[in-house]
């Protein structure tokens, strides 16, 4: 098979978030196993020094600021250091057993802000729920 070039990636969980309607990111779902004392002092710590690298390195996009309902990608062609930071993050989740995707898409939504590292999208607003289709199964 031929090698797939994806220009966004997203960490994002199975639950909803609330105001987009969308799967939480990583950042989300790790601050609510801190918020709700799930994770042990010392690896809420190093969540802490992970959150904390990204808020230096990354812009914080301005409608993320305003609690607007978009979701943030990471630009493949830059998150080579972005992912290094966040693995962490992800055994986190992993020793916590909250599970997680790595979401690839060149398709992310409308694009309201842009930066060097990362776009954020309009969250999709209402979700499309389409009738059952006809079994694809010969019998």
């Amino acid at each position: 098979m031929n090698k797939v070039n994806f220009k966004y990636a997203r960490i994002q969980g199975q639950e909803l978030a609330a105001n987009t309607m969308y799967a939480k990111g990583i950042f989300s779902m790790c601050w609510e196993l801190v918020q709700r004392d799930v994770m042990e002092q010392e690896d809420a710590d190093l969540f802490r020094e992970i959150d904390g690298w990204f808020s230096r390195h990354l812009p914080y996009p301005p409608q993320c600021k305003n609690q607007e309902n978009v979701v943030c990608f990471f630009k493949t062609e830059n998150t080579e250091e972005m992912m290094n930071m966040i693995r962490p993050a992800c055994w986190l989740l992993e020793k916590y057993d909250h599970p997680y995707y790595l979401v690839y898409t060149n398709t992310p939504g409308e694009i309201v802000y842009e930066d060097k590292y990362q776009v954020a999208v309009k969250a999709p607003g209402k979700l499309i729920i389409e009738e059952l289709q006809d079994s694809w199964s010969p019998e």
